[in-house]
C-alpha cells in the first residue's frame, strides 16, 4: 500500500513538472511602439546626430571616429531646459526640435529612454545622466526636478575647489561606462558652476559571431594609397544587404536582432568620405528601406577599437548655436539668476568590435561656466571590407542611430 501511495505521489510530481514545463513559454521578443511625437524625436535626433557627425569628420584628422547622436542628443535636451529665449531658441533648431514643445521634448526622452533598455539578454545597453554643481550656486529647483524627472537623472552638489570634486565626476564617467572612458574633464575652472553629464554603455553579441580560428591578416588599402595588414574576420550567413551607386551595405544583427550594426562599404572609386557626404535624414530613410535579406554573404571585415574624443563647442557653434556659448548673450535663466554660459561640450566614445560582438560607450559633457530594387535569394554576396568605411549601430524598431564612425586605420591593440 505504502509502494503504491509512493508511486502515486512520484507520478504525480511528474505530472505536475510536465504541464509546468508545457506552460512556460520562451521569452518573447520585445517591440518598441512608439507614439507620433516620439517617432518625430528619434527622427529630429537622427537628423542632427548626421549632420554633427558629417562636421566632426571636417573638423577632425584622425583617423577612426565616433561619435553617440543619442547620447549628445540627450546631454542637450536636457540643456534646453534650462534655456531661455534666442538660446532655448537656437539649441531647438540645431538639435531639430522645430514643432515640439517642451513638455512633448521631455516625455519622449522619458519613453525613448525607458523603451531602449533590456531589450535584448545578448545586448546591455544603458543610460545614464546626472548634474553636479557648486555647492553654493543657487540652481532653480524646476530645473532640477525636470532632469530628474525625466531623465532620471543623478543631481549632487559638490565643492568644485577640491581635487575630490573632479574625482567624483570623472569616478561617475568611468563606473557607467564599464571603465571603458575613465574620465571626461581634466580640470573644473574656478568659473564652472555646473557640469551636466550623460554617458551611454552597449555591449552586444552578434546573432551569428565571426569564426575565431578563421579571422587572418590580410591586407587593408588606406585612402593615402598604403596598405597595411589587419586581422581579418570572416563569417557567411543570411543577412540583409543592400547596394547603390555610393556604396553597399550590410546589417549584421546582435542577439536577436533589435540592434544591428549597419557597415558601408565604399563602391569602387568611391571613398568612406564620398559616403559621409552624402548621408542626410533623406538618404539614410532611403537606405534603411532598401535592405532585403540575401540568403549567402561572406563578410570579410577587420576587427577594430579605438578611443575618440572632441570639444564640440566649435562644431555646435559652426552649426549655428552661437548664443548659448557667448558670455554676453547666452540665456539659461531657467537654471540660475546667475549669468551662465557653456564654456564647452565635450564627448568621448570608445569602441571594440571582435568576434564575438561589440562592446561601446559614450559620454557627453556639457560645462556652465558664469562671467550631442531587391536580390535574388541564392545571390552569394561577398562582402570584403578590405579599405576605409562608415559603419552604425542602430535600434531596430524605433531607428534610433546610437553610435555612427568612420574607420580608416582599424588598429586593434590586445
Amino acid at each position: 500500500m505504502k509502494k503504491s501511495l509512493f508511486l502515486f505521489i512520484v507520478v504525480l510530481f511528474v505530472a505536475q513538472i510536465s504541464c509546468q514545463q508545457e506552460t512556460i513559454k520562451p521569452a518573447e521578443k520585445k517591440i518598441i511602439n512608439l507614439d507620433e511625437k516620439s517617432a518625430q524625436l528619434v527622427e529630429s535626433d537622427n537628423t542632427f546626430g548626421l549632420k554633427l557627425f558629417k562636421e566632426v569628420r571636417e573638423m577632425s584628422n584622425k583617423e577612426n571616429i565616433m561619435i553617440s547622436p543619442f547620447s549628445v542628443s540627450i546631454a542637450l535636451g536636457m540643456t534646453y531646459n534650462g534655456a531661455a529665449g534666442d538660446t532655448k531658441t537656437e539649441i531647438a533648431k540645431v538639435l531639430q526640435l522645430n514643432g515640439l514643445t517642451p513638455e512633448q521634448i521631455n516625455n519622449s526622452y522619458e519613453t525613448l529612454i525607458k523603451a531602449l533598455k533590456s531589450l535584448d539578454k545578448d545586448v546591455v545597453f544603458e543610460i545614464a545622466n546626472a548634474i553636479y554643481y557648486r555647492t553654493g550656486f543657487d540652481v532653480k529647483q524646476p530645473f532640477l526636478d525636470i532632469n530628474s524627472n525625466y531623465y532620471d537623472a543623478e543631481v549632487n552638489s559638490l565643492n568644485f575647489n577640491l581635487p575630490s570634486a573632479l574625482a567624483e565626476i570623472n569616478g561617475w564617467v568611468n563606473e557607467k561606462t564599464h571603465q571603458k572612458i575613465p574620465k571626461i574633464l581634466e580640470k573644473l575652472s574656478p568659473g564652472a558652476r555646473m557640469v551636466l553629464l550623460n554617458a551611454i554603455y552597449f555591449n552586444g553579441i552578434w546573432a551569428v559571431k565571426f569564426d575565431k580560428t578563421g579571422t587572418k591578416l590580410r591586407p587593408f588599402y588606406k585612402n593615402d594609397g598604403t596598405n597595411n595588414d589587419v586581422a581579418m574576420m570572416h563569417k557567411e550567413s543570411k543577412f540583409e544587404y543592400t547596394l547603390n551607386e555610393l556604396f553597399d551595405a550590410v546589417k549584421l544583427p546582435y542577439g536577436n536582432g533589435q540592434y544591428n550594426m549597419i557597415v558601408m562599404r565604399p563602391a569602387e572609386g568611391k571613398t568612406s568620405h564620398d559616403i559621409i557626404n552624402q548621408l542626410t535624414a533623406e538618404t539614410w530613410q532611403k537606405l534603411t528601406e532598401e535592405f532585403v535579406p540575401v540568403k549567402h554573404v561572406f563578410v570579410s571585415m577587420p576587427r577594430f577599437k579605438f578611443s575618440f574624443d572632441i570639444g564640440l563647442k566649435e562644431v555646435l557653434e559652426k552649426m549655428e548655436m552661437v548664443k548659448a556659448f557667448d558670455k554676453q548673450k547666452a540665456d539659461f535663466s531657467n537654471i540660475s539668476d546667475d549669468d551662465l554660459y557653456i564654456s564647452n561640450v565635450i564627448h568621448k566614445s570608445f569602441i571594440d568590435v571582435n568576434e564575438t560582438g561589440t562592446e561601446a560607450a559614450a559620454v557627453t559633457a556639457v560645462v556652465f561656466t558664469t562671467t550631442s530594387a531587391g536580390w535574388e535569394e541564392e545571390k552569394k554576396i561577398y562582402f570584403n571590407v578590405n579599405k576605409p568605411f562608415v559603419f552604425a549601430i542602430t535600434e531596430k524598431d524605433t531607428g534610433a542611430i546610437l553610435f555612427i564612425g568612420e574607420v580608416q586605420n582599424p588598429e586593434y591593440e590586445l
